[in-house]
């Protein structure tokens, strides 16, 4: 009973309007109060929070990816990727998605993959025919990519939270990214073999291929000493970020020289903004988890659980309709920090490995950022697109399906997953 008032309050508190951090921190608090406890344990919590090295790297990957994004990297990136398979029919929705592809593995953020590839992919896209609505929801779609394949910040604070080996979700994600390029570049060439609504474009060239991948080819480089550096133990995830964002300065700044003072005022303004709010949704999930911990709801959801549910099939069908419920009004970060410490408990005892686990989770937040009301990909391309959010949603219908059904190959074959961080 008690674990359906505490569920009752915090709707009633997000539906009032109240920001998620506040909502979080205010119920967090009136549960420490009334169970007789100081409220100094709130500002206690609040500074354990974010006392963390591995969370510096929230701040640099935000940083390192508005830097790139100010300095028309998605550009060179695009037309590097658009001049080899442009000529396919619906290349130009592969392009997208490979770039997409390719900027997730420096930013970390879905938002800013997004932006980034979406202000240069959506006006080629359209000028060359291809149905509207069908390109806002590839992008926003492809989009997403940006927190599933490494580096993820979402994948991070799952890291933190789980106690998780953050190199080993990191490899753990790949596997089911180039599942989902594959899938939605499948798509994407059906739909336009069987509509037709696109212009074929000409076959680059040799030199015209090589110039516009030797432009972008330094973007590539960063993500490969991004990754490389992580992967081969050269350093963490947050030095990752750290040595990502001086190469990204270096790369803007003095290569291509296409970043100015007012670019990088407006770069370090945006990520100081967006590290606020996530740090502010850390420090909320984490005063309301003390508290959801004091009470034991994770051991009573672990017990009701046990009495109604048998096999990890079921549970996570359940978790699978919980979350894509919850998604339609929480965005992905708190999903992640509220329900993950709920869920563990329960995860341990049916055996459900817990890598595989964030994957599961990650996948599925993914689809929150494509849905209404509060999918925050939609309102990145409705402002990149002008256009009404009506239109980008109808654009997102067919790729929610397939990610679903990435989740369920996952589910099938976990070795898409699990071979990259086990496998060797």
């Amino acid at each position: 009973m008690l674990l359906f008032v505490i569920l009752a309050g915090l709707l009633l508190l997000l539906f009032s309007g109240l920001p998620v951090a506040f909502s979080l921190i205010t119920l967090g608090t009136v549960m420490l109060v009334a169970k007789g406890l100081p409220v100094i344990m709130v500002a206690q919590n609040m500074l354990g929070a974010i006392d963390d090295f591995v969370l510096l790297a929230i701040p640099m990957f935000l940083l390192m990816s508005n830097i790139l994004l100010k300095g028309g990297v998605g550009k060179d990136l695009f037309e590097a990727v658009q001049s080899w398979v442009g000529h396919w029919p619906g290349g130009l929705g592969i392009a997208t998605l490979l770039s997409c592809g390719i900027f997730s593995a420096i930013s970390g953020s879905s938002v800013a993959t997004a932006a980034t590839i979406g202000t240069v992919a959506v006006p080629e896209m359209t000028a060359r025919g291809y149905n509207r609505s069908f390109t806002l929801g590839l992008m926003a779609a492809g989009g997403t990519l940006g927190i599933l394949i490494p580096p993820s910040i979402p994948l991070i604070v799952y890291g933190i939270i789980a106690e998780e080996s953050v190199g080993s979700l990191f490899l753990a994600g790949v596997g089911p990214g180039i599942l989902l390029i594959i899938l939605f570049g499948a798509y994407s060439i059906i739909h336009a073999a069987t509509t037709g609504s696109y212009q074929q474009m000409a076959k680059a060239t040799w030199p015209e291929r090589w110039r516009a991948s030797l432009r972008a080819l330094p973007t590539v480089v960063l993500a490969a000493i991004i990754l490389g550096g992580i992967y081969t133990g050269a350093f963490t995830p947050t030095e990752a970020a750290a040595i990502g964002f001086l190469v990204a300065l270096i790369l803007t700044g003095l290569v291509l020289r296409t970043l100015t003072w007012t670019k990088l005022w407006e770069a370090t303004v945006g990520a100081l903004k967006t590290t606020v709010v996530l740090f502010l949704v850390v420090v909320g999930a984490k005063i309301f988890g003390k508290a959801v911990t004091l009470y034991q709801l994770p051991a009573q959801v672990s017990q009701l659980v046990d009495s109604h549910v048998s096999t990890a099939w079921l549970f996570l069908l359940i978790v699978t309709v919980l979350l894509l419920f919850i998604g339609l009004f929480l965005e992905s970060l708190s999903m992640l920090l509220i329900m993950v410490p709920v869920l563990l408990p329960t995860v341990l005892d049916l055996g459900i490995d817990t890598v595989w686990f964030g994957i599961f989770f990650v996948l599925l937040i993914e689809i929150a950022l494509i849905t209404p009301p509060v999918g925050m990909n939609l309102f990145v391309i409705q402002a990149v697109a002008r256009t009404t959010l009506g239109t980008v949603a109808r654009g997102v219908v067919p790729f929610v399906f397939i990610m679903l059904a990435s989740v369920l190959l996952i589910y099938l074959v976990p070795g898409i997953v699990l071979w990259l961080p086990f496998g060797f």
